[in-house]
């Protein structure tokens, strides 16, 4: 809420309270955005002990790599995989075991990075229906026999395995 009325109400910088800010990573990423509107890096550590904080941060803010954060955001495959996107746009060789251990983002690390098959994540991918469904129809662009059984296992993306990528 401080970061709110420092926004709102003084309209810039309140000094006073930013000991306060520093202690909520949450608070302090929104202070950095909606009054500070740019680099804080006296509250850059409190922030960076927060993977998705961390990733907005280097995104929005850094407007580019932040190796001092890359840690904590390779702590997460979600965080990780949009760092990669985003941040880096491309291959992020150090954070893909990581991402490899989530079958969703692993599956989208595939199709948005690799831009195509990752055999050393399929084995992960193949243990989620609607993550091995997607990457035989969006990264394979056809039938994953592999990947069948378990993409049987819930109707609905069989359903979508079956039309979209059987043709049947």
């Amino acid at each position: 809420m401080t970061h709110r009325y420092a926004r709102d109400v003084i309209k810039a910088r309140w000094p006073e309270a930013e000991a306060i800010i520093k202690t909520n990573p949450e608070c302090t990423y929104w202070y950095v955005i909606d009054v500070v509107k740019g680099r804080w890096p006296e509250a850059e550590t409190i922030i960076m002990t927060n993977s998705y904080l961390a990733y907005w941060y280097a995104r929005d803010v850094i407007k580019g790599h932040w190796p001092e954060a890359e840690e904590i955001i390779m702590t997460s495959p979600e965080w990780a995989f949009w760092y990669a996107r985003d941040v880096i746009k491309g291959h992020w060789p150090e954070a893909e075991e990581i991402i490899m251990s989530n079958p969703e983002w692993a599956y989208r690390y595939a199709r948005d990075i690799i831009k195509g098959r990752w055999p050393e994540a399929e084995v992960i991918i193949k243990t989620n229906p609607g993550s091995a469904f997607e990457y035989a129809h969006y990264v394979i662009k056809g039938r994953w026999l592999e990947a069948e059984e378990i993409i049987k296992t819930d109707s609905i993306f069989f359903n979508e395995y079956c039309k979209n990528v059987l043709k049947t």
